[in-house]
């Protein structure tokens, strides 16, 4: 690939600004607390971080869910974090990550209107983050008719 498409690709990245800040969020709190907390702890020094850098977000506020087959609400979602009004964050504090957690956030992806997920797991020896991409000209929902 040549440097020219290299730089669009990273000048079209979906919400850059704001996923920098989540990830800079997300080290910092590692770097300050570890691997050895709660849930509860990470989300609360996450939610800690977006405020010290001037990040809008709600705090597991519902989202709809829609049918693929007749675009009607058929469930609620309460994601961990809704950032800028427009990216879902999901923390956990987990040994390991199962494919399950990151097939749910990819769902919740694929029938809500947000576009963009952070998967963010604390306690794996390694700070894990996990960006998901599901874009709405992709969607059977929300294409503009």
């Amino acid at each position: 690939m040549d440097t020219k498409h290299n730089t669009k690709i990273h000048e079209d990245l979906l919400h850059k600004e704001v996923s920098f800040d989540i990830q800079g969020a997300a080290f910092e709190v590692r770097k300050n607390f570890g691997s050895g907390h709660k849930e509860s702890l990470y989300q609360n020094a996450f939610a800690e971080e977006l405020k010290i850098r001037g990040l809008a977000f709600e705090r597991e506020q519902p989202i709809n869910i829609y049918s693929p087959k007749t675009r009607k609400v058929i469930g609620l979602y309460k994601p961990d974090f809704i950032v800028a009004g427009k990216i879902i964050v999901e923390l956990k504090a987990v040994e390991k990550v199962p494919k399950l957690f990151l097939d749910q956030l990819y769902d919740y992806l694929r029938n809500s209107e947000y576009e963009l997920g952070y998967f963010i797991n604390f306690a794996s020896p390694k700070l894990y983050i996990k960006r998901i991409i599901y874009t709405n000209d992709h969607k059977y929902t929300f294409r503009a008719s």
